[in-house]
């Protein structure tokens, strides 16, 4: 009767133990967008965007974004890309390509400095606010105008210099850099200690 009884208030402390060793083995991912002009390092928001996390997620490792550039930069509001049209020497079809399918919309976490949210067609074509299925953009200001229209579904964790930097790059009169800022590859890893949010 004493084993049973010291086995019981134990009990606890290994559910304990056992959630806390499955939450530690399960670190979350990074992605590692490396471009022409440097590395942007990209944590997620996988409870409030899990859609837009995976399909992210699945584009990295299959390479969809290894050669698209940065096609659209504006200064005080952000820098786009996930193009798969940016791959070719037409620039004029530059933001209107990406995958044949949208993404159902995760409008919930508000648009800051450092933000990454997916791109969309406009309202009046997509009333439901269905997301792109590859572009997204990164917010160099905060852009609460943004909140509630779009789903951002990350966020940047180091290379915000980058990120600038590309974003003062010249540019066409379609907001297009006059130089490719080519995205060579994202890859996914482990998160390092104090790299998640």
């Amino acid at each position: 009767m004493r084993l049973r009884t010291s086995f019981l208030a134990a009990l606890p402390l290994v559910v304990v133990y056992v959630i806390l060793s499955s939450c530690a083995s399960r670190s979350r991912e990074v992605a590692v967008i490396s471009t022409s002009s440097g590395d942007i390092v990209l944590g997620f928001f996988d409870e409030d965007a899990p859609r837009h996390v995976e399909n992210f997620k699945k584009l990295a490792r299959e390479g969809f974004y290894e050669g698209t550039t940065f096609h659209r930069v504006i200064p005080g509001f952000m820098i786009q890309g996930g193009d798969p049209n940016s791959k070719d020497a037409d620039r004029a079809n530059d933001g209107m390509g990406g995958p044949s399918y949208d993404i159902p919309a995760e409008i919930k976490m508000p648009h800051k400095r450092g933000t990454l949210a997916a791109a969309r067609m406009g309202d009046e074509v997509n009333p439901e606010r269905k997301s792109s299925g590859s572009q997204f953009f990164i917010c160099v200001a905060d852009a609460p105008f943004l909140d509630g229209q779009y789903t951002a579904f990350g966020e940047v964790l180091s290379g915000m210099d980058v990120v600038d930097k590309i974003v003062a790059a010249p540019r066409d009169d379609r907001d297009n850099p006059i130089t490719p800022i080519t995205i060579n590859k994202v890859t996914l890893r482990p998160a390092k200690p104090g790299e998640t949010r």
